[in-house]
């Protein structure tokens, strides 16, 4: 699969919440640099696997609404607004936060991920 591919596929409707669906986008030694409106934090495949299992927790539908993608080699540069449904509202969607990140793919998986937000 192209890195490109790859990276529309992590970000399709509702995987964020599959925590074994994520698992198998993740390179072993995945290494995220993210930063937010809320600072700075680093995180390994094991956190990112931990943040999927809350966000199943606390929402009953995610969508992202990509408006940029650019890849090069193997980099994947995407800008999205992500939107949810909890499970006390689910018929109404919120937007969660807007995203920039750069995707440096290995071996076929994510592999390192530079990322910023700024939530609503």
């Amino acid at each position: 699969m192209k890195p490109k591919e790859l990276v529309l596929d992590f970000y399709k409707n509702d995987l964020l919440l599959n925590q074994s669906e994520v698992n198998e986008f993740l390179h072993p030694d995945l290494i995220i640099e993210w930063n937010s409106s809320k600072g700075f934090v680093q995180m390994n495949r094991e956190d990112v696997l931990n943040l999927t299992a809350d966000l199943s927790k606390a929402y009953v539908r995610s969508k992202m609404r990509i408006t940029h993608i650019v890849a090069e080699g193997q980099m994947v540069s995407v800008r999205y607004s992500h939107f949810v449904k909890t499970f006390e509202n689910p018929r109404e969607e919120m937007l969660l936060a807007h995203f920039f990140v750069i995707w440096e793919i290995k071996d076929g998986k994510l592999y390192r991920g530079y990322q910023m937000s700024q939530f609503n």
